[in-house]
C-alpha cells in the first residue's frame, strides 16, 4: 500500500514523484475535474444560488481511476495549486473521492524543490473553505454576468457575443483611452536646444532652453522662438551655476505576476498568455541534464513581494562569490507589498539561486530560458548594493536667458552590472558632461530651434493594460493573461503593433453596456466587488450574501434593458463588405453563425442569398490562374488554396508572395525559416530568391 499524491499536471506529478520517492503515488487531475456544464446555467439562483456541478466531459474516465487509487491508498493527499482555483480543485476531489473535509489531506508547495515539497507535505492541512467559497462566488458571479447578458448583446449586436464581469471592464479601459485619443487637441510648442563647448576643452555638451531669471517660459509660436534667437545672437555664455551631486539608484523589487507579465513583453515581446505558460513549465518541472526533473522557480500567481530568508541568503552568497562583498548591500533588502496584496505565496523567484541561466540553458526551451533568464536576474539584482552616479547640472546665462544642462558619470554600477528595469515610454537618456566651473565662458556650436506638438495618451500595450487592471484592482493574478487572450480572441480589441485598439464591436458593445449596464462596466464598481471577495477568502463574509446583493440590482436592469429595447438592434459598419448580392444588389454583410462566419444578404427574408466567408490573399493560383484563399485545418493551423477547388488541387502550407515569378511570371512563394527565401512551384521553372533580411 501507498499513500497518494494527486496533483493538476503530469510535469508536476513526474517532479513531485522524484522528491517523495517510492511509497507515494503521484497522478495528476489535468486541471478542474468538475465544474458548471456550460449548456445551461446550472445556478439555483431561487435557493441560495446553489450551483449544480457536474464532472467535466471527457473526464469521466479519469475520474473513475482516480477513485479506484484512493480506494487502494492508506492515504490520499490533494496537493493541487496553491490559490483559490487550486483550493476549489482540492474540494472537487475530496467531494468525487468522498474524503472526509475534516481531514488534513491538503498540501501546498510554493516550490517544486525538494525541500519545498518536503516542507508542504510536513504541513498537512483541512480544505480552507474560504477559499473555496471565494472562488465558487467568483464562478458563479461570471457565470451568473455571462450567461445572462451575453444573449441579450447577441440580439442587440451580433450573434455570439460575450459579456464578462471582468472582461467587460477591459475593454472599456482600451475603448475609453481610444475616445481621449479622438479627443485630444494638440498644442504647438518650440524648444530651443543648445550644444556649447567650454572654454579650453574641445568636447561639446547639450543644453536646453530652460527660460530666465523669471522661471521658466513656455515657447508657443516659432515667432517666439525667433525673437529670443535675436537676442541671443553673438551673446556671451557663461556658466552662473554648477550642481554636483551623487544619486543612488535602487535595484526593482523581485516579480510578481502583473510586474512578471509586464517585463516580459517590454524586454521579451512575450504576450501574457505566452508568459504564463512558460512560467507554468518552470515552476511545475523541468528536465535539467544530470539533476532530473526540477522545479526551477517559485509559484507564478502571486501578488506578494515577501521573499524567505534561506533565498535571500542563498542570493547573497552568489552574489558574493560572483561579484564580491561590494556588490552586497549594508543589509539584506525586503520589500514591502501593495496594502491590498493577498500575501499567499512568495514573489516570484528561482528556486535556487544558485543555479544560474547558462548553468540550464541547455535543457530548457527558448521560451522557458528567457524567461527564467529574466526572473533570475531581476531576483538577484534585487540583492545587490545600489548602482552610484555622480551628477551635474549646470545653469548657463546669455543676455538673460537661461540654459540648463545635466547629465551623469556612474561611479559604481552596482546591481545594474547584471539587470535594470525596462520601461513602457523611452525617456531622454542623459550624458556625461565634461568638467564645468561657475563663470566659466561657453562657445555656441549649435543653437536650433524645434516646433513640436502636445501628444495624446498612448495607446494601451498589453503591458500598460495590466499595470492599470493591477492599480485599479480589476480581476486578480491569475486572470490577467485570460482577460486579455478574451477580449481579443473575441475581437472587441485587435492588436496594432504592438498596442491595443478597439474594434466598432468593442466600443458599440461598450456604449451599450455604458447606458445599460453601467455598475458592470463601472471600474470602481468591479474593484469593489474583488475586494468583496477577498473577504470571503479571509472568512469576513458569506459568499451567497454577496451573490445576493449583485443580483437583485442586476436582474431588475437587465429587466428594465429588454423591455426598453424590445426590437433594437444595433448594425456594426464594419459588418458590411463590398460583395454585392448578385440576387437583389445590395452589399452583402458578415453574419456570425452556429459554425462561424458568414456573408449574407442584408435584404433577409426577401432575399435569402447566403455565401462563405473567404479570407483572399490578393495572389493568384500558378495552376489555374484562380484567387489563392486562406484556409484553415480541422485543428486551426493557417494553410493556402485555390478557389477553384475542387476543380483545382493547388494547396501550400507556404504563404503566397504578391512578386511574380521574373521568369515565368507565376505567384511565388515564400519559404519561412532561418534562410526565408521566394521560390515557384510550377512545374520546370526552378526559380529561386533568398529574402534580404530586415534590420530589426
Amino acid at each position: 500500500m501507498s499513500d497518494l499524491v494527486i496533483v493538476e499536471s503530469p510535469a508536476k506529478a513526474k517532479t513531485i514523484k522524484k522528491y517523495l520517492g517510492s511509497g507515494y503515488e503521484v497522478v495528476a487531475s489535468m486541471g478542474h475535474v468538475r465544474d458548471l456544464p456550460e449548456n445551461r446555467l446550472s445556478v439555483d439562483i431561487k435557493h441560495e444560488f446553489k450551483p449544480k456541478y457536474e464532472v467535466i466531459k471527457g473526464k469521466e474516465k479519469l475520474v473513475e481511476e482516480l477513485t479506484k487509487l484512493a480506494g487502494k491508498s492508506d492515504k490520499v493527499y490533494l496537493a493541487t495549486d496553491p490559490d483559490r482555483e487550486g483550493e476549489a480543485i482540492s474540494w472537487h476531489l475530496a467531494y468525487l473521492l468522498e474524503l472526509n473535509l475534516e481531514d488534513k489531506n491538503r498540501v501546498t508547495f510554493n516550490e517544486i524543490t525538494k525541500t519545498g515539497v518536503s516542507n508542504g507535505m510536513s504541513q498537512p492541512r483541512e480544505i480552507d473553505l474560504d477559499l473555496v467559497n471565494a472562488q465558487q462566488a467568483r464562478r458563479i458571479l461570471d457565470r451568473l454576468v455571462g450567461y445572462k447578458l451575453s444573449p441579450f448583446l447577441s440580439q442587440k449586436i451580433r450573434r455570439g457575443l460575450s459579456a464578462g464581469r471582468v472582461q467587460s471592464v477591459a475593454v472599456r479601459l482600451v475603448v475609453d483611452r481610444e475616445a481621449e485619443i479622438r479627443a485630444f487637441k494638440p498644442e504647438e510648442y518650440w524648444s530651443i536646444d543648445a550644444k556649447f563647448i567650454p572654454q579650453g576643452s574641445r568636447k561639446q555638451f547639450p543644453a536646453s532652453f530652460y527660460g530666465d531669471e523669471n522661471g521658466k517660459i513656455k515657447i508657443t509660436s516659432e515667432a517666439q522662438a525667433n525673437e529670443i534667437l535675436e537676442a541671443l545672437k553673438d551673446a556671451e555664455f557663461t556658466i552662473t551655476k554648477v550642481k554636483k551631486g551623487t544619486r543612488r539608484k535602487s535595484p526593482a523589487p523581485p516579480f510578481i505576476t502583473s510586474t512578471l507579465q509586464q517585463e516580459a513583453s517590454r524586454k521579451l515581446g512575450f504576450q501574457a498568455r505566452r508568459t504564463m505558460k512558460a512560467a507554468q513549465e518552470l515552476y511545475e518541472g523541468v528536465e535539467i541534464k544530470g539533476m532530473g526533473a526540477v522545479g526551477l522557480i517559485t509559484y507564478m500567481r502571486t501578488d506578494s513581494l515577501r521573499i524567505s530568508e534561506d533565498a535571500i541568503k542563498d542570493a547573497g552568497d552568489y552574489i558574493k562569490e560572483r561579484w564580491g562583498d561590494k556588490y552586497l548591500p549594508d543589509k539584506p533588502r525586503h520589500f514591502k507589498s501593495r496594502a491590498n496584496a493577498q500575501d499567499g505565496h512568495e514573489a516570484i523567484r528561482p528556486s535556487m539561486p544558485s543555479l544560474s541561466p547558462a548553468d540550464v540553458k541547455d535543457s530548457l526551451s527558448n521560451d522557458q530560458y528567457k524567461l527564467y533568464k529574466l526572473i533570475w536576474e531581476r531576483f538577484i539584482a534585487c540583492q545587490m548594493a545600489n548602482c552610484i552616479q555622480s551628477t551635474t547640472q549646470a545653469d548657463i546665462m546669455a543676455n538673460g536667458y537661461l540654459f540648463k544642462a545635466s547629465g551623469y558619470t556612474v561611479t559604481f554600477d552596482g546591481y545594474t552590472v547584471l539587470y535594470e528595469e525596462g520601461k513602457d515610454e523611452a525617456s531622454e537618456s542623459e550624458g556625461s558632461l565634461p568638467p564645468l566651473e561657475k563663470d566659466m565662458k561657453v562657445r555656441v556650436k549649435e543653437l536650433l530651434p524645434n516646433q513640436h506638438f502636445t501628444q495624446p495618451p498612448p495607446r494601451y500595450t498589453e503591458a500598460s493594460l495590466i499595470k492599470a487592471m493591477e492599480e485599479y484592482g480589476i480581476g486578480r493574478p491569475s486572470t490577467y493573461a485570460a482577460t486579455i487572450t478574451t477580449i481579443t480572441s473575441r475581437e472587441y480589441v485587435i492588436r496594432e503593433a504592438k498596442t491595443l485598439k478597439p474594434t466598432e464591436l468593442g466600443e458599440v458593445s461598450t456604449k451599450l453596456m455604458k447606458e445599460r449596464f453601467p455598475k458592470i462596466v463601472n471600474v470602481k464598481f468591479t474593484a469593489q466587488m474583488e475586494k468583496d471577495l477577498d473577504t470571503v477568502e479571509e472568512g469576513k463574509s458569506q459568499w451567497v450574501d454577496i451573490l445576493h446583493t449583485f443580483y437583485g440590482d442586476f436582474d431588475k436592469t437587465l429587466k428594465k434593458a429588454k423591455e426598453e429595447m424590445q426590437g433594437v438592434k444595433i448594425q456594426l459598419k464594419e459588418d458590411e463588405t463590398d460583395i454585392i448580392c448578385e440576387k437583389c444588389g445590395r452589399k452583402m454583410v458578415i453574419k456570425m453563425g452556429r459554425y462561424g462566419k458568414f456573408i449574407a444578404c442584408p435584404g433577409y427574408p426577401e432575399c435569402k442569398n447566403i455565401k462563405k466567408l473567404v479570407k483572399e490573399t490578393g495572389a493568384e493560383c500558378p495552376k489555374c490562374g484562380g484567387k489563392i484563399i486562406v484556409k484553415k485545418t480541422k485543428k486551426g493551423r493557417i494553410f493556402y488554396g485555390c478557389d477553384h477547388y475542387p476543380e483545382c488541387d493547388f494547396v501550400s502550407w507556404d504563404e503566397p508572395a504578391m512578386e511574380k515569378c521574373p521568369r515565368c511570371g507565376k505567384t511565388l512563394l515564400k519559404k519561412k525559416g532561418k534562410n526565408p527565401k521566394l521560390y515557384c512551384v510550377t512545374q520546370d521553372c526552378g526559380y529561386e530568391k533568398i529574402e534580404e533580411k530586415k534590420d530589426e
